[in-house]
């Protein structure tokens, strides 16, 4: 396994990534909003200062995580594993990468969010030292609101 820095050019890989790991969820209600991103909105993100990790096993991406740096700390969102590669440890060597390269820039603290109802991703991130902060309701325009978590972990 090898997990790279993503540069700009990257765009399509992640979202065909992100595409592929986020399906699963295109049936609730309401489907991740990540299914609703394009190639062009990654690359829009990229270019505002948005970073990413790609994972590749035998030279194939398998997976993949996005974050940001801001005030309270890295922050990553749409982590993704191809479905035929789930449940092998690809997402927790992701996390790993990602917290190397935290402690390598001196941040202390890794933070995201989770909807409540996603709970094989909420045993994830606390199976590997993340806890939970914060919980919220997000409410969406179409007048669906969903239960979120927020976690962290302090390396």
């Amino acid at each position: 396994m090898i997990i790279n820095s993503a540069i700009l050019s990257d765009a399509p890989v992640i979202h065909d990534l992100m595409i592929k790991a986020f399906t699963e969820y295109k049936n609730d209600i309401p489907p991740s909003s990540a299914l609703e991103e394009t190639v062009q909105s990654v690359s829009d993100s990229f270019e505002k200062e948005e970073k990413a990790l790609i994972a590749y096993e035998d030279n194939q991406p398998v997976g993949m995580v996005r974050f940001q740096l801001k005030d309270e700390g890295l922050y990553f969102y749409r982590l993704s594993v191809i479905p035929e590669k789930q449940g092998k440890g690809i997402a927790k060597m992701i996390l790993k990468s990602l917290e190397d390269y935290a402690n390598e820039i001196g941040v202390p603290t890794i933070l995201c969010k989770v909807r409540m109802m996603v709970v094989k991703n909420i045993q994830l991130y606390s199976s590997i030292g993340y806890h939970v902060y914060d919980e919220e309701i997000v409410h969406k325009s179409n007048g669906i609101n969903i239960k979120v978590i927020s976690m962290k972990k302090e390396l």
